[in-house]
């Protein structure tokens, strides 16, 4: 029976991203002929095509809270690769990713059509990170960031890096938090983390062999950015973030690492 629940939802999600290149492959001919689509439509086929990876996966997921009613720099926690589609699902909205993605098989040229913008994490280049995250919301378009900047076991959080909000309060543009979390018989999920030097491959195949895990995302209420220190506003969001997955207010952090952070 594992063989076989594995080999069906293999085929099932082959067949979805049969759907992605499809789709990105008309974006990629509309290039190509002078016919750019515009990046709304890039994110509204992007979260279709989400929506039906997700129900690919071996998910049962629940949504508290309500959709932002109009465009926010999305900032959520980082646990797996499948926090992509299970956020992207939501509402139609482009990602922020390092530059190494793009040169991923399959999944970077997906990302690159769906409109990502991708990032040299770690080399010095703040300013244009801010320019790039300031110009992507000045033009209305909602942005998810993971301000962490890697994945956890999703049993703690991670400083969030205060330079990756500084778009959002130049463009006085409010922050939207997002809890993600992967639970398995009512206890944190240790099979849905994608960590440390994990394959894509392998993690697939633990998860497809195993029956249904759950995952909550918690929609939490909005966070202004006018007139704030990015140091401020990263640490208030991490602060809705881990009160939302531990039900505790407190967060192990030493100030001096926040403010190196910001």
């Amino acid at each position: 029976m594992p063989k076989l629940r594995v080999l069906a939802r293999l085929l099932r999600l082959l067949l979805v991203l049969l759907l992605g290149m499809l789709m990105a492959s008309v974006i990629a001919v509309g290039d190509r002929l002078g016919v750019k689509a515009p990046l709304e439509r890039r994110q509204r086929w992007t979260c279709l095509f989400m929506q039906r990876l997700v129900a690919a996966l071996p998910f049962d997921v629940r949504v508290v809270g309500a959709l932002p009613q109009r465009p926010m720099l999305w900032v959520s926690n980082h646990v797996s690769w499948t926090d992509i589609p299970l956020l992207g699902m939501l509402s139609p909205l482009s990602f922020l990713s390092k530059a190494e993605v793009r040169h991923w098989p399959l999944a970077g040229w997906l990302a690159e059509k769906a409109g990502t913008l991708f990032i040299r994490r770690g080399g010095g280049d703040s300013q244009r990170l801010r320019e790039q995250i300031a110009g992507r919301l000045g033009l209305a378009h909602p942005l998810l960031i993971f301000p962490e900047g890697t994945t956890t076991s999703g049993r703690s959080l991670r400083t969030f890096h205060g330079r990756l909000l500084a778009g959002a309060i130049e463009r006085g543009v409010a922050v939207q938090p997002v809890a993600i979390q992967y639970l398995r018989d009512g206890q944190i999920d240790p099979i849905a983390p994608f960590v440390g030097d994990d394959d894509l491959v392998s993690h697939l195949l633990r998860l497809f062999a195993l029956p249904r895990g759950q995952v909550r995302i918690h929609l939490l209420q909005p966070i202004g950015s006018v007139g704030k220190e990015r140091a401020v506003l990263a640490l208030q969001a991490q602060q809705a973030i881990h009160l939302a997955l531990f039900g505790v207010e407190e967060i192990a952090m030493a100030p001096r690492r926040q403010a190196r952070a910001a």
